[in-house]
């Protein structure tokens, strides 16, 4: 199958920012989609929406960070729709600061939900996906896997291991899709997470030049859209006056 119209696909960290465009997105094109997120409200609402304008939605909560809520969603999805033709892995958080501020408990949650939870999604998809013939899993990691900023070390580090993850998976499989998409700065919440009230205030005017969500919804669109023998194995979608 080519194209967008019938697939199912799930997307993680569905609730708001890149996840919600990208559902919105990819529902208007005809896509059955599949929204999980921590927030129920959010996604009911979504998913209401989405309806409303005739497309095809359904919801389920999900912690990324535990293998058996991913594993659930998964299966929650089949149970709806019969199949699971792609994954978007795209909860994240970014909450930064300098590595002398010792937030350990912060850099935890990164490699939790940033790396664990895209193994995750890929552990859930799998074997799913090799019984079917074929699938795609759609990675996002951010410009932050090209480079390293100061005070973002450790976000950038997950991102730089979303990159070698993704490139793995794709030369481990023949019959799979894998793409990176790397957003630059993107209207999210995703700068909300940051505690440090530095980085905050540096965050404020960094994300003077951010792109809409739609932008990186509309290059995940791309990538899923296009024949089942082409692979477009990453994309970088930043603002045209963004230096970085």
């Amino acid at each position: 199958m080519s194209g967008i119209e019938g697939k199912v696909i799930a997307i993680t960290g569905a609730s708001s920012g890149i996840g919600e465009a990208a559902a919105r997105e990819l529902a208007r094109r005809g896509a059955r989609v599949v929204l999980g997120a921590r927030r129920a409200d959010r996604l009911e609402q979504l998913a209401v929406g989405i309806e409303a304008a005739g497309g095809v939605a359904r919801y389920r909560t999900l912690d990324v960070t535990r293998l058996d809520d991913v594993q659930a969603f998964v299966d929650f999805a089949r149970a709806q729709f019969g199949r699971l033709d792609v994954i978007v892995n795209n909860a994240g958080v970014m909450p930064l600061s300098p590595l002398a501020a010792l937030k350990i408990d912060e850099w935890n949650q990164m490699i939790d939900v940033n790396i664990r939870g895209v193994l995750h999604g890929i552990a859930a998809v799998l074997p799913v996906m090799q019984a079917q013939g074929g699938g795609q899993v759609i990675n996002i990691a951010s410009t932050a896997g090209h480079r390293v900023w100061p005070s973002a070390s450790v976000y950038c580090a997950t991102k730089h291991a979303v990159l070698a993850i993704s490139e793995g998976l794709r030369q481990e499989h023949d019959n799979l899709r894998v793409t990176v998409v790397s957003p630059g700065v993107t209207t999210s919440e995703l700068a909300e997470t940051t505690s440090d009230a530095g980085i905050k205030a540096w965050l404020e005017d960094f994300r003077q030049v951010a792109i809409p969500a739609e932008a990186i919804a509309r290059a995940i669109a791309y990538a899923v859209e296009q024949p089942d023998d082409v692979d477009v194995s990453e994309i970088i979608v930043r603002p045209a006056a963004s230096p970085n």
